[in-house]
Order: C-alpha cells, then sequence, then structure tokens
C-alpha cells in the first residue's frame, strides 16, 4: 500500500524527465496514485514521449496555463480519464532569461515581468480556481517554490514572481480552506533542470549548497523533493495550509 492509494492526482507542468514535475509524478504512481500530467505548445510533444517513461503511462492533457480556454476546459478534460481530483501540483514557472535573470533586475522590462509573475505566480490561483469543481474536502494543491525571502544571486526577477507564488499559495490557503482544500508549497534547493540551466550564475548557489547544508546536497536527486510534494498530496498533513516546506539538506536554516 502506497499512501496515495486511490488518490487522483494532477501534475501540471512536466517538461522533461529531468523536472521536479517528472520526479512528482513518478512517486505519485508508486505510492499508489492514479496520475494526470499537462503542458502545452512545443512542449506537449516531449512530454508526450516521456510521459511512457513512468511507471504507468498517464494521460496527457493540453494545458497553458495563461489561455483562458485552456482553463475553461480543464474540468472535462480532466473527467475524460478520472471523476474528480485529490491533488494537484502546480509546477509551472517561468521568465526571460534574457532579460530578466543573470543579474539584470534593474533593466527587466516590465512586459517581461509581467509574463514571468502571470506564469510563475498568478497561474496557482487560475490552476485552483480550474480544477476547484474537480476537488472537496481533503484535496491538496501543492507548488514548488525557490525561497523567496532572500535576493539570490542571478535570480532576480523570479525571485519576485516566486514571493508572488508564496503569497499566493497563503491566499488560496485562507479562501479554499473552508472547503477543506488545503495549499501548500515545497522550498527545494538548486536542482539541475531544464529551467536552471537556463539562469545564468546558478552554477555558484549549487557549489554553496554544498558546502552549507548540514545534511549536504545533492542537485541531481529529485526524489527528495518529490517524495515532499506527495507527503503533503496524502492525508498525512490533514491540518497543514499556507506552509512552506524546506527540501534543501536544512540550508536555510544556516546563517553565514
Amino acid at each position: 500500500m502506497g499512501i496515495l492509494d486511490g488518490k487522483r492526482i494532477l501534475v501540471a507542468g512536466v517538461t522533461m524527465e529531468s523536472s521536479i514535475g517528472f520526479a512528482t509524478a513518478r512517486v505519485a504512481q508508486e505510492q499508489g496514485a492514479t496520475v494526470l500530467i499537462s503542458n502545452f505548445g512545443r512542449a506537449l510533444g516531449i512530454t508526450r514521449r516521456i510521459a511512457g517513461r513512468l511507471p504507468t503511462t498517464p494521460p496527457v492533457l493540453e494545458l497553458d496555463v495563461t489561455d483562458p480556454d485552456h482553463l475553461a476546459g480543464l474540468a472535462d478534460q480532466v473527467r475524460e480519464h478520472v471523476d474528480g481530483l485529490d491533488g494537484v501540483v502546480h509546477s509551472i514557472a517561468y521568465g526571460n532569461p534574457q532579460t530578466l535573470l543573470g543579474g539584470r533586475f534593474l533593466e527587466g522590462p516590465w512586459e517581461d515581468v509581467a509574463q514571468a509573475v502571470q506564469v510563475s505566480a498568478y497561474s496557482l490561483k487560475s490552476l485552483a480556481v480550474a480544477c476547484r469543481p474537480l476537488m472537496g474536502p481533503g484535496s491538496s494543491l501543492v507548488g514548488l517554490t525557490f525561497d523567496a525571502t532572500t535576493a539570490w544571486p542571478a535570480y532576480d526577477w523570479m525571485g519576485v514572481a516566486k514571493a508572488g507564488l508564496e503569497s499566493t499559495s497563503r491566499y488560496l490557503a485562507r479562501d479554499l480552506g473552508p472547503e477543506g482544500i488545503r495549499c501548500n508549497l515545497v522550498a527545494a534547493g538548486p536542482l539541475k533542470t531544464l529551467a536552471a540551466k537556463a539562469i545564468p550564475g546558478f552554477e555558484g548557489l549549487e557549489s554553496a549548497w554544498k558546502d552549507r547544508a548540514p545534511l549536504g546536497w545533492d542537485e541531481s536527486d529529485h526524489t527528495p523533493t518529490a517524495r515532499a510534494v506527495v507527503a503533503l498530496l496524502s492525508d498525512f498533513f490533514p491540518a497543514t495550509t499556507g506552509e512552506i516546506v524546506h527540501v534543501d539538506g536544512g540550508f536555510h536554516a544556516m546563517g553565514l
């Protein structure tokens, strides 16, 4: 038996096998869940190909969280495969690396900042509202962040977007709590993902983590983060919402 036996889980934003979303889908299946995954545009073909590398090939939905038509049709798409959702994972973020990252904070244009905030923060609300008709008491929404309490080297406007994500999660916890729906985030340390490769100078954070995380840190191991997400999707945290769980080897708790 697994901790997600009988659960129906949507993992939104699975792009590559090296993504946290993919690892989460894998662990969720290993723990007994029926999993659906999503992506859109040119990446959708990649997602469909890598879906076969999961223990069980899941349905792949087309979902652009900035497209009102996609959001409006999401519930019907999901119902083609399952009759509801017990959990939703928001594994979605984007910021133009050429204009918003790598020390370009003072030059970042509003158009690109607005896109980053919409895709990386506002979309958590959009996804929650789209999935709300499918969820009920005991359901769980889990997003992924990179601790936004600090101004990190190179992260720049994505740090601002993640701060927005963290605030959005708290407000969702407030407004969905009366319906029995929890909303939490997992703050992972730096991991080797497609998104991380696009951030100039991000490798400096990886080396710092290895030096300062008391438990150590393996930036190539996505499983600890995926397990934390799965735990929050399960019934083991029935009274936890509005929380940010750090999976970073303890780095966040250390001083200079």
